[in-house]
């Protein structure tokens, strides 16, 4: 027996066992956390029906049972050893003058690539195990400011790439825990998904938030560039990084971007968002936002290597058949449109290798007392992933000075015009697109140890335009496949039009309903 066929084995049986067996939970009371929403929440404190402790009790349970045994969905790097007994500080501050703001006792989870005081931050390396920054992200500020409770750090691809690094293993789909989660926000996607925490937050430089959302049936949504400080997060490409939230709802996803959304001097770039932010991004949701938009479908594959008469390309179409059809339904006037160059932005987006050793190598030098303090001793220290290594030693001796790059900023211009025009041209308010037009692929038996692993990861992937463009995108679930794998229907619109955004998915997901646990985690016995 193959060692691929050993795993795939062990695997299936885990899958089965989950859904036919539930460990018992420490959680005492009856409140239900599976799918739970942040008003949910709000509301069963002020009924008495549960305790901050009671809730981030349960999913501490569900992490334990779910997440390092069970399917081994590996979705979480560090629990916050100090989880309960902020829970406990948060229950005294309710009893004494109720919420401490929105997202009181909401249980977070973070991508370890935001630094947080009280937890290690490792960026998915085993270069960084353990490693204390002692000071926050500004993100990370103000959601605690909110009230939210830091209940995990989650397991990312290394350094920000794919599902894989040499800190913590492989992350799996909460769907499927063979196939890939999409990267590199995979761990938060995996455990919002299973209800190992309540809200998310993932970074985006090309599409690691909407990736993961997209197949594990999350809303996700990467907001124009300044929106949203990326102070005390590691950069990667600095005029495409960006961070967000990833959910189960909708609108928790506007109450979270109500919180880390505006100027932060830390991140200069985010002074482009005064005057841009609404009072209330939740507040301004919508049942009927779809009725009499305008949407410009774009169909052609924005990923040339997808098979389009494979069973996985036809059956995402079929979804995206649907999807455009329930558009229609809430009053949205839909029709294809083509946008010039579309086959270039994949291409276009991987030609910046310039901007990543400079910022890294100044992130470093901002740290204190790292490990590492350039990204070439990283890559010389021989530990890095051997596909995250390959990649990173392209980076390295190139700078923004270098013509090449000149030549990248031009060609990204053009996409950016390009897609205003069409957009002018048609009167749109938004694109949709499938997030993926193939589901997700197979893990590979040799992905921690191949630097060209054949997993076919990414395949159908159309999440470079937003970033190219610095545009907001939006995530939200379109369904499954006949075999059950989440779809992700994305929008797309012009800068600073999130609320519209989330209106639009908003007015999609009450109607629609598409999303729906996996059956990998099914609730505890109570």
């Amino acid at each position: 027996m193959s060692a691929r066929t050993s795993i795939a084995i062990r695997l299936a049986l885990s899958f089965a066992l989950a859904l036919t067996t539930a460990p018992v939970s420490l959680q005492a009371q009856a409140f239900a956390v599976e799918e739970a929403t942040i008003a949910e929440v709000h509301a069963a404190f002020r009924s008495g029906d549960l305790t901050c402790e009671g809730l981030v009790e349960s999913y501490l349970a569900r992490i334990d049972a779910y997440d390092k045994q069970g399917p081994l969905l590996n979705s979480i790097a560090v629990v916050n050893p100090r989880a309960l007994e902020e829970a406990r500080t948060l229950d005294a501050a309710f009893a004494s003058g109720g919420l401490t703001g929105t997202l009181h006792c909401i249980p977070v989870l973070l991508k370890d690539q935001v630094e947080t005081s009280d937890m290690p931050t490792t960026y998915g390396s085993a270069l960084f195990e353990g490693y204390m920054s002692e000071r926050d992200g500004t993100i990370v500020t103000r959601m605690k400011d909110a009230g939210a409770l830091i209940h995990a750090k989650t397991n990312m691809g290394e350094f920000a790439s794919r599902y894989v690094g040499s800190g913590f293993g492989i992350i799996r789909n909460a769907y499927d825990p063979r196939r890939n989660p999409s990267g590199s926000s995979g761990g938060t996607g995996s455990g919002v998904a299973a209800n190992l925490g309540m809200i998310g937050i993932g970074e985006d430089t090309g599409g690691s938030i909407r990736g993961p959302a997209a197949v594990v049936s999350l809303v996700g949504l990467r907001p124009t560039l300044p929106l949203v400080s990326r102070f005390g997060m590691m950069p990667a490409n600095p005029t495409t990084d960006t961070m967000g939230p990833m959910t189960r709802t909708v609108t928790d996803a506007a109450i979270l971007l109500d919180v880390i959304a505006g100027y932060d001097p830390n991140d200069p770039v985010t002074a482009y968002s005064v005057g841009q932010v609404p009072d209330s991004y939740a507040a301004g949701l919508d049942t009927g936002a779809l009725a009499g938009a305008r949407i410009g479908v774009i169909r052609e594959p924005m990923d040339r290597s997808v098979d389009t008469t494979s069973a996985g390309f036809r059956q995402v179409r079929a979804r995206m058949e649907a999807a455009t059809g329930a558009l229609r339904d809430l009053g949205a006037e839909v029709f294809d449109v083509a946008v010039p160059g579309i086959e270039w932005v994949s291409s276009i987006f991987g030609a910046n290798s310039y901007e990543t050793e400079e910022v890294t190598d100044a992130y470093l030098a901002e740290l204190r007392d790292p490990p590492y303090r350039t990204l070439a001793s990283i890559l010389l220290s021989g530990r890095v992933n051997p596909w995250r290594a390959a990649g990173m030693a392209d980076l390295l001796g190139k700078t923004t000075r270098d013509p090449g790059y000149l030549e990248y900023l031009l060609d990204r211009e053009r996409v950016r015009q390009d897609v205003m025009a069409t957009m002018a041209e048609h009167d749109l308010d938004a694109f949709v697109y499938a997030t993926f037009d193939h589901p997700p692929a197979p893990i590979a038996d040799d992905v921690e140890t191949n630097p060209a692993p054949n997993d076919r990861y990414a395949l159908g992937d159309n999440r470079s335009l937003s970033p190219l463009t610095g545009f907001p995108a939006l995530t939200v679930p379109a369904g499954f496949t006949d075999d059950g794998l989440p779809v992700g229907l994305e929008f797309l619109g012009r800068p600073f039009t999130e609320a519209m955004l989330l209106g639009f998915g908003y007015a999609y997901e009450q109607a629609t309903h598409h999303r729906r646990p996996p059956a990998t985690a099914p609730p505890l016995d109570r």
